[in-house]
């Protein structure tokens, strides 16, 4: 089992996230808050560019919401139409070429744009941009949307129409122009994006929490294959394909939103809840004896809130994360290694003293951090800790905007369950099925690849090597 030490310690990182308004007064600063609400989807960096009508300015840079837009920033962003991205970068790097949203300045009028996702065919299309003469100034796939966009023919619609049929992949942009502004969802709806009402105007964002924070009203979601314009004329829908599905990132509702955003008309919360409650059925159908019922801070506290409730025993708080820990930390030993996990979460020994515990965790991905947390509480004085998974075992990478490009660092397709098991220092491991997740989540349209290998869009060549 000496082969998994080298696996990186973190778990799966965040998506991007999207926000923008439509005619509001202090456009930039709504979106700033928007950002704020969505800043658990990206820590990297952050920008927002504002259309007054006759330009479009732009601000952006590496950090946090916070680091990078001051007062003064914001200040310089006037105009009642906005744009705005928080990044992980997953294809690309983290230069500042990288940063969105991207903006480009051409004969027919400036356009920005700000992306969440991952374009699939993406070193195919940038071959193929290059060749006619395209220069690029970063390597994201973002800005391969701008290029194909500025080389369509006929109106900016029937441009953002022919682009994205030439795109596959995971896609939910939002395209600002000096007057309007487009928001785009993939064909498969793999991306969430969601509508709302402000005033007389509208706003766009990745998740509908940041819609609570700006005081602005749910309307619907942008549905897979359509093209959203907000103009003078109010909100239109257009449609770029008739090949349409609905497959949602599952991971989406697993880890990646927030709780309290309600994401293709279900609740996160409550969709987490139920996968707590089906392994609570499946355990007690075991036989397993326990005392209480803890959850790794933040993503798995509702799975493990639906495991006490079906299950009858007490939710405890046994883990306290530090919420002044940044998401960086240099690990060059073991010791330093093991340091981190401490500064970031503490385990409640009077609670978990002498206990027999079920600690719930969201995903298993890499193995390292599941096992110093099992570690951890067995330190503190735990009796037992059987670790249950609210999904299914990670078998196959992601291609769609998640950081899993390698089946090599999934830690489920190098070990037996039993090892696995053994290597996190757990008295048991349990996993949800694929069958038991299309029953808390009520259903099957999701994108369900990296748990079954079934991928819902075409792979090339490039991403299979």
């Amino acid at each position: 089992m000496n082969q998994m030490n080298n696996f990186p310690s973190q778990k799966l990182h965040e998506e991007c996230g999207v926000f923008g308004v439509y005619q509001q007064p202090d456009a930039s600063f709504l979106t700033f808050f928007g950002l704020h609400a969505l800043q658990h989807r990206g820590q990297e960096a952050a920008g927002i560019a504002c259309g007054d009508g006759t330009q479009i300015l732009c601000v952006k840079g590496k950090g946090l919401v916070t680091d990078v837009f001051e007062k003064d920033a914001l200040s310089q962003l006037t105009g009642a139409n906005s744009i705005g991205h928080v990044r992980y970068s997953t294809e690309g790097g983290d230069e500042i070429e990288n940063v969105q949203p991207i903006l480009a300045k051409a004969h027919m009028g400036s356009l920005a744009v700000a992306h969440n996702g991952q374009i699939i065919n993406a070193q195919d299309l940038r071959c193929s941009l290059e060749e006619k003469g395209s220069i690029f100034r970063g390597s994201s796939d973002s800005e391969i949307i701008l290029h194909l966009i500025q080389r369509g023919k006929g109106s900016l619609l029937e441009k953002i129409q022919q682009a994205c049929n030439l795109l596959d992949g995971a896609f939910a942009f939002l395209i600002l122009t000096e007057k309007n502004l487009y928001a785009i969802r993939d064909k498969n709806g793999l991306r969430p994006l969601s509508i709302a009402r402000k005033g007389n105007g509208f706003a766009v964002s990745s998740e509908t929490c940041a819609f609570d924070l700006i005081g602005a009203d749910y309307i619907r979601d942008v549905q897979p294959g359509e093209i959203v314009k907000f103009s003078s004329k109010g909100m239109q829908s257009f449609s770029y394909t008739s090949c349409v599905q609905e497959r949602i990132c599952a991971m989406e509702y697993i880890y990646f939103a927030r709780p309290d955003s309600n994401i293709c008309g279900r609740n996160v919360h409550t969709m987490r809840r139920s996968t707590g409650r089906i392994l609570a059925k499946k355990d007690r159908l075991q036989g397993l004896q326990a005392d209480i019922v803890i959850g790794v801070p933040d993503s798995s506290l509702s799975a493990a809130m639906g495991y006490s409730e079906e299950s009858g025993l007490p939710y405890e708080m046994g883990l306290v994360k530090n919420r002044y820990v940044g998401r960086t930390f240099i690990e060059p030993t073991q010791a330093q290694r093991d340091m981190g996990v401490k500064m970031k979460l503490s385990a409640n020994a009077s609670v978990i003293q002498n206990k027999r515990i079920v600690l719930l965790d969201d995903s298993l991905v890499r193995g390292t951090t599941s096992k110093r947390i099992v570690l951890l509480l067995k330190e503190a004085g735990a009796k037992e800790v059987h670790v249950r998974i609210a999904s299914p075992a990670i078998l196959y990478p992601c291609f769609y905007g998640v950081d899993i490009s390698s089946r090599k660092e999934l830690i489920s397709t190098q070990m037996s369950r039993d090892d696995l098991c053994a290597y996190l220092h757990a008295d048991s491991l349990s996993f949800l099925s694929i069958q038991e997740m299309e029953e808390a989540y009520g259903g099957s349209s999701f994108c369900f690849s990296c748990f079954s290998g079934k991928y819902p869009t075409p792979l090339y060549q490039n991403i299979l090597e």
